[in-house]
């Protein structure tokens, strides 16, 4: 499933899962103790709670919030990128790596290149990607 992650539609990805996996209504309606309404109600909103987005992503075996991250990723902004080079901040939060590279990130990425939208230096410098790492991914997916 090819997914544009600048536009997240998050029902749509979740009735897309749903039809890939063929679970029938009665279990979805079970497990997220809904009826059929609501979750026709579901595939058509835009955003859904994170504690119902969670019990999907249960459901359909798919990391639904790795979307956002990947987005977060991908399309923050160079000053963000910036402050977090430079002075780090305390926090309680807990923290994760900030590179995880995905197989829809490094197609994404990929395909940039290949069509020309973007040259290898660019992605380095705008997705902080390490040189070694996309002359890897080159060599390795796309020879």
């Amino acid at each position: 499933m090819k997914i544009d992650l600048k536009k997240i539609h998050i029902g749509e990805l979740i009735e897309k899962g749903v039809a890939e996996s063929g679970i029938q209504m009665s279990r979805i309606c079970s497990f997220l103790k809904c009826n059929e309404n609501d979750v026709k109600e579901m595939y058509n909103a835009k955003k859904l709670d994170t504690e119902l987005l969670l019990r999907w992503s249960k459901l359909l075996e798919y990391d639904f919030f790795r979307l956002y991250s990947q987005h977060l990723i991908l399309y923050s902004s160079n000053s963000t990128v910036q402050k977090r080079v430079g002075e780090r901040k305390k926090t309680t939060l807990p923290e994760f790596r900030k590179n995880i590279y995905t197989k829809e990130i490094l197609d994404f990425i990929l395909e940039m290149i290949e069509s020309g939208e973007k040259t290898k230096q660019q992605v380095i410098e705008e997705y902080r990607i390490p040189k070694t790492t996309l002359y890897k991914w080159i060599g390795k997916y796309r020879s």
